[in-house]
């Protein structure tokens, strides 16, 4: 037993020295906070270009092997695929972790407001299993939006491996969701913007730096497995006339009125799935089946929608419906018919019970929708639009596949980096900009949710009101504080102090020696009492609080105001934790009336 105890010793201590790292570089928090967003978006990376192969083995082994052994059944053994798939799927998230069920980033943002950024690490496994296997049998889904949650779980599993704080957590699983995103769409920026916008609901905030690192080094990993490649592959597009902008405005508005259908249908399936008497497990299979129906006539709809994959008859074909619609080569009635089977065989896919994302499916949705409105703009005007009916085509279909995704997850400035850095193209960026804000208004006021807080409002979970709760946990004293607050000295006498008083508004004052050195702070409430009684002059120091209740920099304002035990004091001076007679500031109600608005007015305008 002490051999044994001998061999494993140093392993214990290498982890303990490990795990005591951040601890012991407390100094250094940027520093450590840096080495942390690049290991995440390592792992990250390398997490997305796992997944991107599962899904192209379980391809491979549905479709083209598939094809074989089940080619007695002609074109319809694409029915079974994703039947067989479903049950499959819901058999592993039913017995290993039933929170990789659906779309991954409501299960994120869960995590980040409501268990302190903690995600259990089998989630990453489980979920790149399920999600691989249901995009790979020709579910309906996204592979982004699982992608988002592998990479959190994985963020979040180091922050609790290294038992740092949940701040810290919180930051590591945002870090790898943008990681995600970045690795998948070949989108540093977005994925920042994904993370920061959609997720955090926050733009500005202070883990941006190791936000961008984490995205950064997920990019550069799969660059080197995947390539450096846009997503799409587009021909040049150009406005005919300016005249152009109003269909495209009108588009706009159209992707919002359709993406808050995609939602509301979406639930309605969701809802009829809860209330089949079925074993949960079972369901997936159920809407694999009605996907399978669809995919035999229309098999467009299986899968991400956009790639290379497999056809009919195992065939490998290079490119989906998305990238033909962005080229002009579908039809105006094939582009409706697809845009209505997607909304219907993703809401089946994911409602029943699936894995997958709706991030790849709001690209589809909105591709067709803008394709077909794009004939029709050509045809009815054909002065303004472009000369042929497949730029026309082609060029709606891309902005149309911002519009819809921003309406869909609320995330207007993600939407137009996103496509921007998918593309590679900047000639459309004005129409997509006027098409995605026009949108996302729609969309809010049709709906106060986007289709991931929608999901956690069902469960309870309300993110904007929540946010708003812990704001005064999120913002420290040195943010709020007033710094140049005016002060007094210890001889001052009471009669100047009243003076001061009515010259300033202000009813107290910090009192600071000539050595700058805080004593204590004097209030209107001292003043009125030493003014009434009849006793001979005082001082600002006679009548102070010597030892009044403080408060330092780096705390919150939620503890700094639980010191006061629900004492009505109007103000808290803000001292240096090592040198407490040093003055820094004071924390004024009006301060923390104005760093809560602050704090929840992104939430507020969502």
């Amino acid at each position: 037993m002490r051999r044994s105890s001998r061999v494993t010793a140093p392993w214990r201590l290498l982890i303990g020295d490990v795990r005591s790292l951040p601890k012991r570089l407390r100094g250094s928090d940027t520093a450590v906070g840096i080495a942390l967003a690049i290991v995440v978006g390592l792992l990250a990376g390398l997490g997305a270009v796992g997944f991107v192969y599962l899904i192209k083995l379980f391809q491979w082994l549905s479709f083209n092997r598939g094809s074989d052994v089940l080619g007695f059944l002609g074109d319809y053994y694409v029915i079974l695929l994703p039947t067989a798939g479903g049950l499959l799927v819901g058999l592993i998230i039913h017995l290993l972790a039933r929170e990789a069920r659906g779309d991954g980033p409501p299960q994120v943002m869960e995590a980040a407001a409501v268990r302190g950024g903690r995600i259990r690490s089998r989630v990453a496994i489980v979920k790149a299993l399920a999600s691989s296997i249901c995009i790979g049998s020709g579910g309906s889904v996204g592979r982004e939006g699982p992608v988002i949650q592998i990479g959190s779980s994985l963020g979040s599993t180091v922050g609790q491996w290294l038992r740092l704080p949940e701040e810290w957590t919180r930051t590591l699983l945002l870090c790898g969701a943008a990681g995600g995103v970045s690795a998948m769409f070949n989108a540093p920026i977005g994925g920042v913007f994904f993370a920061l916008e959609v997720l955090q609901r926050r733009l500005a905030a202070a883990n941006l730096a190791y936000i961008v690192i984490s995205s950064v080094t997920a990019n550069l990993v799969a660059h080197s497995f995947l390539g450096d490649t846009p997503s799409f592959s587009i021909p040049p597009y150009h406005m005919n006339s300016h005249w152009e902008m109003v269909p495209y405005a009108v588009l706009g508005i159209l992707c919002g009125v359709v993406a808050a259908i995609f939602i509301w249908f979406f639930f309605k399936c969701e809802d009829l799935s809860a209330k089949v008497k079925l074993p949960p497990w079972v369901k997936p299979a159920i809407g694999g089946l009605f996907v399978g129906l669809i995919g035999v006539s229309y098999f467009d709809v299986l899968g991400v929608g956009y790639g290379g994959a497999y056809g009919a008859g195992g065939v490998f074909e290079a490119q989906g419906a998305v990238d033909k619609a962005l080229l002009g080569e579908i039809g105006l009635a094939t582009l409706a018919v697809l845009m209505g089977l997607k909304i219907l065989s993703t809401s089946l896919s994911l409602g029943s019970g699936g894995s997958g994302g709706t991030f790849a499916p709001s690209l589809f949705i909105g591709s067709m929708l803008g394709g077909a409105f794009g004939l029709v703009v050509q045809r009815l005007f054909p002065s303004i639009a472009a000369t042929s009916a497949a730029e026309a085509s082609g060029s709606y279909a891309l902005v149309g596949m911002g519009a819809l995704f921003a309406a869909v997850v609320h995330g207007p400035i993600t939407a137009i980096i996103l496509l921007f850095e998918m593309t590679r193209d900047y000639s459309l960026i004005v129409p997509l900009m006027t098409a995605v804000v026009l949108s996302v208004a729609v969309a809010r006021g049709l709906n106060r949710d986007s289709i991931y807080t929608a999901v956690l409002t069902r469960r309870g979970v309300d993110i904007p009101r929540r946010r708003a709760t812990d704001a005064m946990a999120t913002i420290t004293v040195g943010e709020a504080m007033t710094r140049d607050f005016p002060t007094v000295t210890p001889s001052m006498p009471v009669t100047e102090l009243v003076e001061k008083v009515h010259a300033t508004g202000h009813h107290g004052f910090p009192v600071v020696d000539q050595n700058g050195n805080f004593c204590g702070i004097v209030t209107l409430q001292d003043i009125e009492e030493a003014t009434s009684e009849k006793t001979a002059p005082l001082t600002a120091m006679d009548i102070a609080t010597r030892s009044p209740i403080v408060a330092y920099p780096d705390q919150s304002i939620r503890e700094a105001l639980a010191q006061l035990g629900g004492r009505d004091v109007g103000r808290i001076p803000v001292v240096d934790r090592d040198n407490p007679r040093r003055l820094l500031g004071v924390l004024r109600r009006h301060d923390v009336l104005r760093a809560y608005r602050k704090a929840i007015e992104p939430d507020t305008a969502a």
